[in-house]
Order: C-alpha cells, then sequence, then structure tokens
C-alpha cells in the first residue's frame, strides 16, 4: 500500500509542514479508502466529509500563507462513537439516541481540533462500550479487518479497524477492561491506555472512579504519542486531573516523541496469564514463542507476575456500581432499547449492598499496594493482549475457552481488567500473528505514572522487532476488502445479539 492514507501520521504531518502533501490529498485519500473498503468491515459508521474537505482547504491554506500549525495539523481522525462530535452524529451505539447530534464538541475532541486535527466520522462501538464486541442495534456488527466474519474486539473496535484499513491514520478511543487495548490487539494496530486523569474526561459521571480513561489509538507507537501529545491536558472538570496551583503538571512535550531508552537495561517480567486470566492454550504458546524471540535484549526476563487475587471480584462490582451510575435509568424506562450487557451490569450492580461495595475497593486497593510491591523489582511486565484469538462476532462474547465457562461476558478480558484496577498505564503493541494467522498483540504494562515508559519501550521494541516477518505489524489485504461482499448481509448483522 502506498496511497497517502497508508503514511504513518508522523511522516503524513512532516509532509504537510514541508509543504509536500496537502491536507486536501490527504483527506481525499482518506475518503477513498473507506469508500472503497467500510462496506466489507463497517468501522466508519457517521461521516462528515464535506466539512472535512471544509477544513482540510483551511489547513492547507494556513500551511500556503505560513501559519504556525498545530501538531496533529491537517490530519484525518476517527472519534470512537462514545464521544461527542458537535453537529455530528453521536449515538453511543444506543437506539434511544439513534438521532442524536451534539451542539458541541466534548473536551477530548476539542482538543483534537485546536491541535489541527480534522474530523472524518464517527467509529463504531458496541452500546455504551458496554463488552468486547463491536455491534449494536443502531449500526450493526464491525468485522475484523483479517477476516470480517470475525470479531474486531472492543468497545473501540471501529476506531481500530479503521486504523489498520487505512481509513484514517489517528483515531480515538476509551477503556475500561481494555476498550483501547482489546481491539488493537485483535486487528495489528496501537492501543494506549493512559494513567487516569491524564487524558482529562469531564464527562466521567463518577468523578472519582479511575476505571475508565479515553486514550489514542494509531499504526504506530510514534503515531500513537503524537496523538496522545495533543489530548493531554489539566482540566478542573475531571477530578482525576490533578494538578498543583498555578504550575502546568501534564504537557504533551513529555510524551512526543517518546523518550529514548535501552531495552538492555530493563528488568522484565513476563506472564501469559497474570496468574489468573482464562487464557486459551493456543495464546500461551504463541505467547512463549514470540518472548522467546527477543526476551534475551532485556537485562533480566523472567516468567514471573505479580499477585492478582481478587481481580475478579473487585472488577465484576466496579463495573456494575459504573453501569448502575450510568445507565440505571435507561434499563428502567426504556429496557426494550437497552441491549443484554447494559441491562445484565444494572441489574448486577443493583443486587450488590454497601458491603460489598466496601469489600471491592479495599480488595482494590489492596491489589494496588501489592503491585507497587512487585514493581520494585521489575520495570515493565509482557503478557498476551487478550486470552484469545479472534473469534465470529456473532458470539456475544466467548462462553467458554479451551472447553472451560467463563465467568461472566467480561472474564475473558482479565488480562486488561487486572490493569486498569492497578491504576497503571498499558499498550497493546502488534506482534505479527497467532497460529490462526490473526494479528497477535503484546501488552505492555507500566509502573504506577510510567506512560512515558511505557511509550519508550514500545517503540524501542517495535523498531527492533519490524524487520522480522514473525513479529512485524501485520497489514490487512485490501484487495480481498474492497472485493468483499457487504458486511450488512451477514446474517445477525443488525442488532444486540
Amino acid at each position: 500500500m502506498n496511497e497517502a492514507c497508508d503514511l504513518p501520521a508522523t511522516e503524513a504531518r512532516a509532509l504537510i509542514g514541508a509543504k509536500k502533501l496537502s491536507p486536501v490529498e490527504l483527506t481525499e485519500s482518506c475518503i477513498a479508502r473507506i469508500e472503497a473498503v467500510d462496506h466489507a468491515v463497517n468501522a466508519m459508521v457517521a461521516r462528515d466529509f464535506e466539512r472535512a474537505l471544509d477544513a482540510a482547504r483551511d489547513a492547507e491554506a494556513a500551511v500556503m500563507r505560513g501559519n504556525a500549525l498545530g501538531p496533529l495539523h491537517g490530519l484525518p481522525v476517527g472519534i470512537k462513537d462514545l464521544e461527542e462530535t458537535a453537529d455530528l452524529r453521536t449515538t453511543y451505539g444506543s437506539p434511544i439516541y439513534r438521532d442524536h447530534v451534539p451542539a458541541r464538541d466534548c473536551r477530548m475532541v476539542a482538543a483534537l481540533r485546536a491541535a489541527g486535527a480534522i474530523v472524518l466520522g464517527k467509529t463504531n462501538t458496541p452500546e455504551w462500550g458496554a463488552g468486547a464486541n463491536t455491534r449494536n442495534a443502531v449500526y450493526g456488527a464491525t468485522g475484523n479487518p483479517f477476516d470480517p466474519l470475525k470479531s474486531a474486539a472492543g468497545s473501540s473496535g471501529g476506531s481500530a479497524v479503521a486504523l489498520a484499513t487505512g481509513m484514517v491514520p489517528l483515531a480515538s478511543g476509551s477503556d475500561m477492561g481494555g476498550s483501547l487495548r482489546n481491539p488493537a490487539g485483535f486487528c495489528g494496530i496501537v492501543g494506549f491506555r493512559p494513567s487516569p486523569g491524564l487524558v482529562a474526561n469531564e464527562k466521567r459521571g463518577l468523578g472519582w472512579s479511575p476505571l475508565g480513561v479515553l486514550g489514542p489509538m494509531a499504526r504506530t507507537v510514534a503515531d500513537l504519542a503524537l496523538m496522545l501529545s495533543a489530548m493531554v491536558s489539566d482540566d478542573a472538570r475531571d477530578p482525576l486531573a490533578y494538578t498543583v496551583h498555578g504550575r502546568k503538571t501534564r504537557q504533551g512535550g513529555d510524551y512526543f516523541p517518546p523518550p529514548a531508552i535501552d531495552l538492555a537495561g530493563l528488568r522484565v517480567a513476563l506472564t501469559a496469564d497474570l496468574g489468573f486470566a482464562p487464557t486459551e492454550r493456543h495464546i500461551a504458546t504463541v505467547f512463549s514463542e514470540k518472548t522467546t524471540l527477543f526476551r534475551g535484549i532485556f537485562a533480566r526476563a523472567e516468567d514471573t507476575t505479580p499477585d492478582c487475587a481478587g481481580a475478579d471480584e473487585a472488577f465484576a462490582i466496579l463495573r456494575a456500581v459504573n453501569f448502575v451510575a450510568a445507565h440505571r435509568e435507561k434499563a428502567e424506562k426504556q429496557p426494550d432499547d437497552v441491549g443484554p450487557n447494559v441491562r445484565a451490569n444494572v441489574a448486577e450492580g443493583l443486587a450488590y449492598s454497601a458491603a460489598d461495595v466496601a469489600r471491592a475497593e479495599l480488595l482494590q486497593t489492596e491489589l494496588y499496594r501489592r503491585w507497587q510491591d512487585f514493581f520494585r523489582d521489575y520495570d515493565v511486565i509482557l503478557t498476551p493482549t487478550l486470552t484469545i484469538s479472534p473469534r465470529s462476532w456473532r458470539e456475544l462474547y466467548p462462553a467458554e475457552i479451551d472447553g472451560r465457562p467463563t465467568k461472566n461476558y467480561f472474564h475473558w478480558l482479565a488480562l486488561a481488567y487486572a490493569v486498569t484496577l492497578a491504576g497503571h498505564p498499558a499498550l497493546s503493541l502488534p506482534l505479527g500473528c497467532d497460529h490462526a494467522g490473526m494479528p497477535f498483540g503484546l501488552q505492555i504494562i507500566g509502573p504506577r505514572g510510567g506512560d512515558a515508559l511505557v511509550l519508550a519501550v514500545a517503540q524501542a521494541l517495535e523498531r527492533a522487532l519490524a524487520a522480522d516477518a514473525r513479529t512485524a505489524r501485520p497489514v490487512p489485504d485490501i484487495a480481498a476488502l474492497k472485493a468483499a461482499p457487504p458486511l450488512r448481509a451477514a446474517e445477525g448483522f443488525l442488532g444486540f445479539a
């Protein structure tokens, strides 16, 4: 692929600044790719092409005038359909909001536009981001770019697919139980869960809960860091965006470019299951094979894990409490317009007692403190991003793994939600394919507040492994997607389940 839409964001931005690439040319190339392949994967569900082209013309004029240019100047972006975009339909994947058109951007989208980004459209998500299978009753299912009948994961599945197929060079995501990392792993791109509060979120209903965060997605680590630099901010509306009065504590320049690091100086822990996740034997084998290729480059690489005792119970309760806060009224007043994942979480949350919630908070705090002890001896932890290889999107969630039943619809995301509970930053890096020929993601988990370290390690590994076909980022077959039948013709395409 050698079209403008396939350029890395960092390269495209440099060419725009040097007057060697027109923002109009880049935007038109992205639109052409969407029109050529989106029928096969259903990733870009609401489109804003006319306004995007107008913005691209304005961006080109600014370049020609010699204006100061923002870090994302002229770069098209996809915005996950959980985030409000002014005058562009935002449905949250919910029939209740099928025709909702916000009057203004949310803070994160406004920040991207202020940095020069051009919003091209909205990317698909499961209803209210509930679950890691991107399908809903408004827009239908999103297919994996390597096999459209398989899941793209979620909840930022549309963003991951749009990136993998070259529809946009950058896209936004959000993450509670791995919603940035999971689709990155399934689709062969990079997704980053930053530390809570690093990317301010004024919309979080339970403002002091660290579970949900906003973050960037891209095809390379450098591209992702560039986008993150425009998203980072202090904002008094977000209680977790802690600040020191009169002092700017969060600056994009701390993350782009990622700092250089010598992998030979790192102490690394490797684990296929964090001691408790229901990891498929196939995935554990692939993880061992992949990491054997490069574990020798570290100062020390040991097969060990922090103690994640209580993670399943704590996450189930705290997640359900978040859903009660956000969705109880909808589930009770309009149950027919609310999907099974959301209804189940609300019902579960209402069944817990204050004692249950207190126990979950205690379990989370104990896990957090054990992780701090663990990171005294290790710089990063490496795990698979997900516990399984992609399956059919018709399967609402994996009911079993290697013949053993899962506990609930998010149990298969345990490798992700343990990190969420600890509050540490984590990134999914594409690492070739698994034995089924589907993308394999490596999760890089950093220490408390170690966002810059995670980016540095990820970029160093990306560069070290790019020349080996076994570990390089996989690329979907664009020609095959162009020739593929429309996904909407597949049985079960539209609906919650």
